[in-house]
């Protein structure tokens, strides 16, 4: 043994040349690093490989599997459980410490992410809680019917990959450390514009995979069905979750939920 922890870290990019050195400085605790590169036309690549990384070049088919389903497919990796970070995400010194002295006695872990806006760490209002760490042996993630969607991009969209058939009982685990992520770093709006398009889609045709935890899978059957989801999700930020300790940034981030989906609805209303 090396030390390191022993998962491989995969890292999705395209054009992230002014956060990939943010990112990569914060896993050098980790077994093995593998930044996957979408065609980068900046310097994403060459920083990568500047500080050690191994960099595989990816381009997509314009079917399944896309590009994280790839990775597990494809890449010859030193570990069977892997870490999907993007390139605005940090890992904190706690949450590598908290994985390196994990049992991996499950199938998958849930890890949050907290916001940083304006350099500040939102602690209280929105957290993206997702299956980030999983053992490429018993997780999956699953096909959509999304191919030919609005918005629809080379990366699995906002659902948790699933348990592979034959590991349906396994748990799925949640870590108590976040990583950071600097998703207000540039063009959330243009972004998030495609993901409601493509979110519109995915309702329509209720698309949606289900979630490997049936009590988040029955809390976002409810909000899917919600007439107000931006009233809803403005004051389940704002009120519910504390936004409102964060000062103008929390205001800032349960405005956003709102804006997102207000996009979803006139979506809807164009159609």
């Amino acid at each position: 043994m090396n030390g390191k922890i022993p998962v491989s870290v995969l890292v999705m990019t395209r054009n992230e040349e002014k956060c990939i050195a943010r990112c990569l400085a914060a896993l050098r605790d980790f077994d093995e690093i593998v930044v996957v590169d979408s065609g980068s036309a900046d310097a994403t690549a060459a920083l990568a490989a500047d500080a050690g990384a191994q960099v595989v070049n990816f381009r997509w088919s314009g079917r399944y599997p896309k590009k994280r389903q790839w990775c597990l497919d494809n890449l010859s990796l030193r570990n069977d459980w892997i870490l999907f970070v993007d390139a605005d995400e940090v890992v904190t010194g706690e949450l590598a410490q908290e994985i390196g002295g994990l049992g991996f006695n499950a199938a998958g872990y849930f890890i949050d992410g907290l916001y940083v806006m304006d350099g500040k760490v939102l602690r209280h209002g929105l957290r993206n809680r997702k299956i980030a760490l999983l053992n490429r042996r018993m997780m999956e993630f699953p096909v959509v019917d999304d191919l030919d969607l609005p918005g629809m991009g080379e990366i699995e969209g906002h659902y948790q990959p699933v348990l592979k058939t034959g590991f349906e009982g396994e748990r799925i685990g949640c870590l108590k450390e976040p990583l950071l992520h600097y998703a207000y770093e540039g063009g959330w709006h243009e972004r998030h514009e495609r993901y409601a398009a493509w979110e519109r889609g995915m309702n329509a045709r209720n698309a949606w995979p289900a979630d490997p935890v049936s009590a988040r899978q029955a809390l976002k059957r409810l909000f899917r069905a919600l007439p107000g989801r931006g009233v809803a999700a403005f004051l389940h930020s704002y009120a519910l979750k504390g936004g409102f300790f964060e000062g103008k940034q929390g205001f800032r981030m349960a405005r956003d939920r709102y804006r997102y989906y207000r996009m979803v609805q006139k979506q809807r209303a164009r159609k």
